[in-house]
């Protein structure tokens, strides 16, 4: 059984992308370390408040444009190669009317949104540079998607990590002239995906893309797959974030900046999830039957389980290591690292279950009720826990969320295959 995991063409492929992962949350990690020590608790939790801001809008705006992107481009590739342009135009389109939409909306609404919902006036010019950096992450996942339709993971880590790492650059260089500030901080994190989006179109084929004619042909089967998938995934937006923005509401920008560190310090293993899915979700794609499925889910399973018991090993390290990286401000970040390490372990056991019921069974709309389920568990029980217990009733709050989204889709997965296999 080893051996044949090994074996397998996703084991090669996930080593280019997780190889791609890993060097490319180092360089982000170095990149909210220097933040957290330059800008301090108080500017790097408006940092963290803007970040988390940023994400939402654009996981929310997109509306699950890159699942149905991977989906229908990499299944129309080999059969009909002008559809699969169709569905690439019409979605680099969608995604350039709704940047400009934020942009536009967002700028008049960023002083509501300080001081109505976060509570920090302060917070107004920063979420107006949120606005615009909507656009670059919308255009930056269109980029990053494509190449996954296509199945150029080299290509995909290699324009992850240059955007990182330029990022590193241009931070350094600003440091070194002085003009280091929480808004140049946000400039340079909005502007580079810019570059990612400009680098990506030269292995792509662009040109065939702008002329395809006739893309809205597709529009009614491209929107109505996404209609669950951006269901959820808003759902899931504000759900996976609504600890910073309930933290944010409720505590100092000093704590807020401490939760930040601790949860930086976990978004390594989104990364790798993100980086995983890449390769799972067109595999799952393809498949026809349970059986198929099963003997590559069983595998993808196994494999999962050895990388989990790998990052838990992580643990201590990194215990060590906060204080040495961001500073002795920032010691009460290890408690709520910890529990949200375990939390992000659990999310990372879940990939081939979520995966296999979004591609496979193709019934995202499960996830719109279990995230919606998370949603409520996460505001009620996140605001009774963060109001009495502080920073660590948030990260108890994430753990409890991710439990819950491991066991719940776990059973509709147990119970689809027990019936199908009557």
């Amino acid at each position: 059984m080893f051996k044949s995991v090994f074996k397998t063409v996703t084991f090669k492929q996930s080593q280019i992308t997780i190889l791609g992962t890993i060097i490319n949350g180092g360089l982000g990690a170095i990149f909210y370390i220097l933040m957290a020590r330059f800008l301090g608790p108080s500017d790097f939790g408006l940092f963290t408040i803007s970040i988390a801001a940023l994400t939402l809008i654009a996981d929310s705006v997109d509306f699950g444009s890159n699942t149905g992107l991977v989906k229908y481009v990499s299944g129309s590739l080999a059969e009909d190669k002008d559809q699969a342009s169709k569905f690439l135009k019409l979605s680099l389109e969608f995604k350039i009317l709704i940047s400009i939409i934020v942009l536009i909306f967002g700028f008049f609404l960023s002083p509501w949104i300080s001081i109505y919902i976060f509570n920090k006036e302060e917070l107004t010019g920063p979420l107006r540079l949120v606005m615009l950096g909507v656009g670059s992450a919308l255009l930056f996942s269109f980029g990053t998607a494509s190449l996954q339709a296509f199945q150029k993971y080299f290509t995909w880590s290699l324009i992850n990590v240059l955007t990182n790492f330029l990022r590193l650059i241009f931070i350094f260089i600003l440091f070194n002239f002085g003009s280091l500030t929480l808004n140049n901080s946000l400039l340079t994190y909005i502007l580079l995906p810019f570059f990612g989006f400009s680098l990506s179109l030269l292995f792509l084929p662009t040109i065939k893309i702008f002329k395809v004619k006739n893309e809205t042909s597709i529009a009614g089967k491209l929107f109505k797959y996404n209609f669950w998938v951006g269901t959820f995934t808003i759902i899931a937006a504000l759900s996976s974030r609504l600890d910073t923005f309930i933290t944010a509401r409720l505590l100092s920008t000093s704590e807020v900046g401490i939760y930040g560190v601790a949860n930086q310090m976990v978004q390594v293993i989104p990364q790798l999830i993100g980086a995983l899915g890449i390769v799972a979700a067109p595999k799952f794609s393809s498949f026809q039957n349970n059986k198929d499925m099963l003997i590559y889910f069983k595998k993808f399973q196994l494999f999962i389980l050895g990388l989990s018991i790998l990052v838990l090993a992580v643990i201590p390290v990194a215990i060590f290591l906060i204080p040495q990286f961001f500073g002795m401000e920032y010691i009460e970040a290890i408690n709520p690292f910890i529990v949200l390490f375990l939390a992000m372990t659990v999310f990372l056991i879940a990939v081939p279950i979520h995966n296999s019921i979004i591609f496979y069974f193709g019934r995202p709309d499960i996830f719109v009720w279990i995230s919606l389920g998370h949603l409520i568990i996460v505001a009620f029980l996140g605001y009774y826990l963060i109001n009495n217990f502080g920073l660590m009733g948030a990260a108890y709050t994430v753990l409890v969320g991710t439990i819950f989204n491991f066991i719940s889709p776990l059973i509709w997965f147990l119970v689809k295959i027990k019936k199908s296999t009557k």
